[in-house]
């Protein structure tokens, strides 16, 4: 599911992968080094990483990768990571619930990648960081630390938004919004439809939606401020906008939003857009994949769109969401996890990722898209529309502390009455006071 969803291939079990760790020894013994590759299983399927390995393994006849996929694939690597039996490479993005990634950086528990960026693609004349797009590396979501270093190289990337039914909108006639209070109009034409304007999978995929708002709202300096903590940023009349446009959106939700919120409903949510019960959802462009088997309404076809300009004509910013592959610093072949993670980004492995409709962030591979993921890149072709990437700065850890959950979350408390606007502003002042305070 949702923007840290990545990955797979031919799934081992947690003993295969602990086995994987500790046989290290014996490998090198042989000539062979064995390479644990961890990863989430989400909305982009299997058959892609089993090519990829396959790929590698051919061109590379002394390493074995063993590959371990889960859905829940934190519960799975966490208990042998406190044992201290790391992967070597870990496929898995910011913006979980448990929150591994996030955790790491702020225990600083991961591996140096800025040579990756320097070492040439193997098998090809060109370097990673020769192949990659300009400006998705070098931000808060691969340099947390803003010391200049790489610690999370970006895999895939994808426009979010809101995604709707443009068949519903053909039928109806219907606009897609331009402005917020041409939201609301809609929100109102809709009801007496009997159809929700919004709802979202879980609060937590208003991660895209909030960081493209607070942009639109204040430009990207008042959003690097939020992301990273400035002295009463949550008291500032843009932060009570973002809030008070978000509070009047949530009493359009669906009424079944709150309910299937959750990791194990949340695809009803992603449903009742597909069945016409709901106009616009937060989500990504692997939402494609992830319901494409899902029954939908006659004439249903996939659109995006960015949120309402604040201002008439306004700018505004469409959050793009970075999967992440990383090294823990912890792992026992990181030469080899390097060359690996290098491998990724070579022309053979973006041809396999692409059919999967997972495009990396390299010069030209949006030339692999299938027609219908091409349309929803042309948002980014928008003189209007500006690219977004980025989250929370990490800090120290701060016990009790999570301003993702205390940001997003929150909507649930919102939308069933149990916090009011103001609560859910001082809570947010609180946190991000504490957090600035914590620092590095």
């Amino acid at each position: 599911m949702r923007r840290s969803l990545v990955l797979a291939s031919a799934a081992i079990t947690a003993l295969g992968l602990l086995t994987g760790c500790a046989a290290e020894g014996d490998g090198q013994d042989s000539g062979t080094t064995t390479l644990s590759v961890a990863a989430l299983e989400g909305g982009y399927g299997r058959d892609m990483y089993t090519k990829v390995i396959q790929a590698y393994e051919s061109a590379h006849p002394g390493v074995d990768v063993q590959l371990q996929i889960s859905k829940s694939i934190e519960d799975e690597i966490t208990p042998n990571m406190k044992a201290g039996r790391f992967p070597d490479v870990v496929v898995l993005g910011q913006g979980r619930k448990a929150a591994l990634t996030e955790t790491l950086i702020k225990d600083k528990a991961l591996e140096d990648l800025t040579p990756v960026l320097q070492a040439k693609v193997p098998g090809e004349d060109k370097t990673v960081g020769d192949k990659l797009i300009e400006g998705i590396v070098g931000n808060l979501n691969t340099n947390p630390y803003g010391d200049g270093k790489t610690y999370t190289m970006p895999m895939y990337y994808a426009p979010t938004g809101l995604f709707y039914n443009k068949g519903l909108f053909d039928k109806k006639g219907w606009k897609v919004p331009a402005t917020w209070g041409e939201m609301f109009e809609l929100g109102e034409k809709a009801k007496k439809d009997d159809v929700a304007l919004f709802t979202y999978p879980t609060a937590g995929y208003l991660d895209s939606y909030f960081f493209s708002l607070l942009a639109d709202i204040g430009g990207e300096q008042f959003y690097t401020d939020v992301m990273t903590y400035k002295q009463g940023v949550w008291r500032t009349p843009q932060a009570r906008q973002a809030l008070d446009l978000t509070a009047r959106l949530l009493k359009y939700a669906a009424p079944t939003t709150v309910g299937y919120a959750n990791e194990q409903d949340f695809t009803k949510n992603q449903q009742s857009v597909l069945d016409n019960k709901a106009l616009f959802m937060p989500n990504g462009t692997w939402i494609v994949g992830e319901m494409a088997d899902a029954p939908r309404a006659d004439g249903f076809a996939w659109g995006l769109t960015p949120l309402p300009a604040v201002t008439e004509g306004g700018k505004r910013y469409i959050t793009t969401s970075v999967e992440s592959v990383w090294v823990p610093a912890a792992a026992k072949n990181k030469d080899a996890a390097k060359d690996f993670v290098a491998y990724l980004y070579s022309d053979e492995a973006a041809k396999i990722f692409a059919a999967s409709d997972a495009i990396q962030p390299i010069e030209g591979v949006a030339g692999n898209l299938t027609e219908e993921n091409a349309e929803f890149y042309k948002v980014y072709e928008d003189p209007s529309v500006a690219a977004l990437v980025g989250g929370f700065a990490s800090t120290a850890p701060v016990k009790g502390v999570d301003i993702k959950a205390t940001l997003f979350d929150t909507a649930n408390s919102i939308i069933s009455g149990d916090k009011t606007l103001d609560q859910w502003q001082t809570a947010l002042h609180e946190a991000s006071e504490k957090l600035r305070q914590a620092g590095g």
